[in-house]
C-alpha cells in the first residue's frame, strides 16, 4: 500500500511544478526592460519557466536565490544558492543585489518576483544596526522554539531591509510578484516574508514574539525593534499604502490544489479519499495524537468515514526540539502516529514534505504500514524511546522507511496522508 501513497505524493508536487503554471501568469512584455528576481526553494524553476515563456526578442534578466542544492543552469536569469534553513552571507550578497536591481529599474520598467517557501532565510538582508551574526541567531534560536512560521516571519520582517513589503516599496516599476505557498492559508505578506506584500504585523508584534517563545535575541537585534515599537524609525509598508497600486501579487500553487492532487491519485486507484483541510498547525507529535483518535473512530464506530479510506491533510506543524536527534516535522509527526497506532492492523502512512526536504536531513519524509511496525516492535525499536531525543529520522533509517526524493524545486507545505483499512 505505501507505493500508492508514494503515487499520492508525487501527484501532489507535480500539481505545483512552476514548469506548468507560471507561463499562464506571465504579461507582455513592457515598453522597457523585465527584470526577474527571487528567492526561495522554487525560485530556479520558477525563473526557468519565466525564460521558456517568455519573448526570445524582448530583454529579460536578473537574479534568483535559492537553497544549496536546488539551483538549475539558466540562460537569462542568475541563479545563486544560499543557506536555508540559517541565513548566510551568499544569501545577503543576494539580497543586496536584488535590491539594487531594483532600485535602478523605471515607471517604464516591469520587476517580476518570484516568491517561495524559503525565502525568509534566502532573501537576508539584515538593517544596517542588525549584523549577519546576529540574525543568524535569532534565526536558530526561534527554529528551536517551535514558534510557528508566521510567528518567526514577523520578527524578520521586521528586521529586514527587503522582506515586509519594502522591495516593492525600493522601486518606481510596476511589479507582479508570483507566489508558491508554503503557509497554512496562504497568507502572502507570510510567504518568504511577503517582499513585494503589505504587512499588517508591527514592531511592536515582534517583540511580543520573542518574549511569547522565550528567545533570548542578540543585544542588537532587540534594541532595533524596541525602538521600532517606539517609532525611531518607519514601520513596514502597510495595507492601503498607494506604492501598493503599481503591485500585483498572484498566488499561483497552493497546498490546497496539491492535497487535490494526491486525493485524485489514490481514488483512481480505488481508494476512497478525504481532505481534512490544508491548515494543519501544531506541535507535530500532538496533532498525530488527534489523527490516531480518528483513526480509532473510524476502525472501531465508522465514524465520520468508513473504512476503507485515505485521511489527506496538509499545513505545517512544529518541532520543539529537546533532545539531540535527527529529522523534521514529517517523520515525528509519523513517529508519534506509530508510538499511538502500532498496535493496531491494516494501516499505512507517509508524510513528506513536498519540497523534499523535511528537517535537518535529506530526506522527504517518511512511511509506515503496521507490518513494519510489528517488525521494529520485535527489534525493540520503541517509538517513544526516539521521540524522546527527536529522533524520528533515526527511527526510520533503522526501518530503511525515510522517503529520498532530492529536492523537488518547488515548495507547498507538507503532504499527510494515512490508509485506514478494514479490520
Amino acid at each position: 500500500m505505501h507505493s500508492l501513497l508514494l503515487a499520492s505524493y508525487r501527484a501532489a508536487v507535480a500539481a505545483a511544478d512552476p514548469l506548468h503554471i507560471v507561463a499562464g501568469h506571465l504579461p507582455a512584455p513592457p515598453r522597457g526592460r523585465t527584470v526577474v528576481v527571487g528567492a526561495g526553494k522554487a525560485a530556479a524553476s520558477m525563473a526557468r519557466a519565466v525564460e521558456q515563456a517568455w519573448p526570445a526578442d524582448a530583454p529579460l534578466s536578473g537574479l534568483v536565490v535559492t537553497r544549496y542544492a536546488h539551483g538549475l543552469p539558466l540562460a537569462r536569469i542568475r541563479c545563486v544558492e544560499a543557506g536555508h534553513p540559517v541565513p548566510d552571507e551568499a544569501g545577503e550578497a543576494a539580497a543586496r543585489e536584488i535590491l539594487e536591481l531594483a532600485r535602478g529599474l523605471g515607471p517604464d520598467d516591469l520587476l517580476i518576483a518570484l516568491v517561495s517557501g524559503g525565502g525568509s532565510s534566502l532573501l537576508s538582508l539584515p538593517v544596517p544596526e542588525v549584523s549577519m551574526a546576529s540574525l543568524k541567531g535569532v534565526t536558530q534560536a526561534l527554529l528551536r522554539s517551535g514558534a510557528p512560521i508566521e510567528d518567526m516571519n514577523v520578527v524578520r520582517k521586521h528586521l529586514s531591509q527587503v522582506q515586509g513589503g519594502r522591495l516593492a516599496a525600493a522601486t518606481r516599476a510596476a511589479v507582479l510578484g508570483l507566489i508558491v505557498s508554503d503557509v497554512a492559508g496562504d497568507d502572502p505578506s507570510a510567504i518568504a516574508s511577503g517582499p513585494t506584500v503589505p504587512d499588517p504585523s508591527s514592531y511592536g508584534q515582534a517583540l511580543a514574539i520573542l518574549r511569547r517563545f522565550e528567545v533570548d535575541a542578540p543585544a542588537d537585534v532587540r534594541q532595533w525593534l524596541e525602538a521600532g515599537a517606539e517609532g525611531r524609525h518607519p514601520e513596514t509598508p502597510k495595507p492601503g499604502d498607494p506604492l501598493f497600486a503599481r503591485v500585483d501579487n498572484r498566488t499561483i500553487a497552493t497546498a490546497q490544489q496539491s492535497l487535490q492532487a494526491g486525493a485524485r491519485s489514490l481514488r483512481e486507484a480505488g481508494i476512497p479519499a478525504v481532505v481534512l483541510g490544508d491548515t494543519v498547525t501544531g506541535e507535530a507529535r500532538e496533532v498525530a495524537k488527534v489523527y490516531a483518535a480518528l483513526v480509532r473512530q473510524i476502525r472501531r464506530r465508522g465514524e465520520p468515514f468508513a473504512a476503507p479510506v485515505a485521511l489527506v491533510s496538509g499545513g505545517e506543524c512544529t518541532v520543539t526540539v529537546r533532545g539531540k536527534g535527527r529529522g523534521g516535522r514529517c517523520t515525528e509527526f509519523l513517529l508519534s502516529l506509530a508510538h499511538e497506532l502500532g498496535g493496531e492492523d491494516g494501516l499505512c502512512a507517509l508524510a513528506c514534505d513536498t519540497d523534499g526536504i523535511d528537517g535537518s536531513e535529506d530526506n522527504a519524509g517518511a512511511w509506515w504500514d503496521s507490518a513494519l511496525l510489528r517488525q521494529a516492535a520485535a527489534r525493540g525499536l520503541a517509538p517513544a524511546r526516539w521521540l524522546e531525543s527527536n529522533d524520528a529520522w533515526g527511527y526510520f533509517s533503522e526501518l530503511d522507511s525515510l522517503v529520498v526524493t532530492g529536492p523537488t524545486l518547488t515548495n507547498v507545505n507538507d503532504y499527510r496522508v494515512i490508509l485506514v483499512g478494514q479490520a
